[in-house]
């Protein structure tokens, strides 16, 4: 008996270690299954594509952005950005409070047309606003007698954006408005603070971060729209083409060097967006953490 438990007790003991080797083992082997996907999706594309639009030299690359129809792409793209980023904010900023405070009828209705977009494809969102204000669309004949452009102009490219970009922020805001709960903001008012000054002192501290989360991923989604903007924009060079309508033009010209250069700047704003995003997070984390 006493040579059975003694035998028990190494068994037992050499358990651990084996448990502890196996977990070593499927821990690496999921980490590098995971970095060579992302090397392999992610970061060759990216190689590739300042590799050759670099691939006729610095000079090459820059005299690119020389170009008047490169600089008006670039200008459209950060002005469209520079409207609806704030529209998005304020509506998402609204739509939260709204979803997250209070009851009412249509709330579950609401909050699908919220995640609409995510499910509609942009090119059916921007056949939407062809259909609405088009030539031969439900507006087209009064807009055509105010001597209104949308289709084909600035406002359609804002509102095609806009469509497929307000749920960032809203969605970011309401379930973290949801867990915050209304405790503070009742007692805030109890004690006579307005609904502005309980927002600006008592909620926006709390969601900042989630707000500024939303307002990242919605300025990223404005700057890389390609499919509802497509669609309204007519593709008219130095007027309604963002920067990925114009680096689909230049690729379909075989002008590689031009359309890498822009498609370089657009990787350099994203890789940005996301740098600023983990640095929202990490001190997100901090602030948690203390």
């Amino acid at each position: 008996m006493v040579g059975i438990t003694a035998s028990s007790a190494a068994e037992i003991s050499a358990r651990p270690g084996r448990r502890t080797l196996t977990s070593v083992v499927i821990r690496w082997t999921f980490i590098g299954l995971s970095l060579g996907f992302l090397a392999a999706v992610l970061l060759a594309p990216l190689a590739a594509v300042f590799t050759t639009a670099l691939g006729e030299g610095v000079a090459a690359y820059f005299r690119s952005f020389a170009d008047a129809d490169t600089g008006a792409a670039i200008r459209l793209t950060l002005f469209t950005a520079a409207i609806v980023v704030p529209l998005n904010t304020i509506f998402g900023i609204c739509a939260a409070w709204a979803i997250a405070k209070f009851e009412f009828r249509g709330k579950t209705f609401l909050m699908t047309l919220i995640d609409l977009p995510f499910a509609v494809s942009p090119i059916v969102s921007g056949l939407v606003y062809v259909l609405l204000f088009g030539a031969q669309g439900w507006f087209g004949s009064w807009l055509l007698e105010h001597n209104i452009e949308v289709i084909f102009a600035l406002p359609g490219i804002i509102l095609a954006t806009l469509f497929v970009t307000f749920p960032y922020v809203a969605r970011e805001l309401i379930p973290l408005m949801e867990q915050l709960g209304n405790d503070e903001e009742e007692a805030a008012m109890t004690l006579g603070a307005s609904g502005l000054i309980t927002f600006l002192r008592v909620t926006l501290p709390k969601i900042r971060w989630g707000l500024i989360y939303g307002v990242i991923l919605c300025n990223a989604r404005a700057m890389g729209e390609f499919g509802a903007v497509s669609v309204v924009s007519g593709h008219i060079r130095g007027l309604t083409t963002t920067m990925p309508l114009h680096i689909e033009i230049l690729y379909n010209e075989y002008a590689f060097v031009g359309a890498f250069a822009v498609a370089s700047l657009l990787t350099l704003l994203a890789v940005i967006t996301l740098i600023v995003k983990s640095l929202m997070e990490w001190q997100a984390s901090r602030a948690s953490g203390n």
